[in-house]
């Protein structure tokens, strides 16, 4: 191989290294207009997008031992890894494609090296933010200590609620 295309196939293990998600995606009939756009909402989900022959991203993935996905590298294929968050680059790419009517359909990804089919890319993009899966997650581990606190003070507060009732019912009687 020529050590321009070995430089090319050494950029591209870096970033799927770096990354620990691999989305593909066909971007047939996107104008650089539309780049520039998708670029700016995978930004905000600190993912980027990169457009890289089929071969190289073959030849990284065999090299990095990750997945065989050459079924679906045919025709233009664009690659998205980011920092952290698979869900965000995945809703991301879905919204845009929705918005774009078809410009940019989601083929394949990898996800700590497992493949993920087009069905679990759309699952993951359906899912909420990650601060607000904590959140309900937060909810669910503190419920049952709320529940334990309120039936552990039901005693007392019932108590308090009598004697107040009967003081109030003795001031009245006086």
């Amino acid at each position: 191989m020529r050590p321009e295309k070995s430089t090319i196939v050494a950029d591209v293990k870096e970033r799927l290294n770096q990354s620990p998600f691999a989305i593909i995606a066909d971007y047939t009939g996107m104008q650089v207009t539309d780049f520039e756009g998708l670029r700016v909402k995978l930004d905000e989900a600190k993912a980027q997008i990169h457009v890289v022959k089929n071969s190289f991203i073959k030849r990284a993935f065999a090299e990095l031992s990750l997945p065989d996905i050459s079924v679906s590298l045919v025709g233009q294929t664009v690659m998205v890894t980011g920092e952290s968050d698979v869900c965000a680059a995945a809703k991301a790419l879905k919204t845009f494609n929705k918005d774009s009517n078809g410009k940019l359909p989601m083929r394949t990804g990898v996800l700590d090296s497992a493949l993920l089919s087009l069905e679990q890319l759309i699952v993951l993009a359906d899912l909420p933010p990650k601060d607000v899966l904590r959140a309900q997650l937060l909810g669910v581990l503190l419920a049952p200590a709320s529940k334990l606190v309120r039936t552990l003070n039901e005693p007392a507060a019932s108590l308090a609620r009598l004697l107040k009732a009967k003081a109030e019912k003795a001031s009245a009687n006086e």
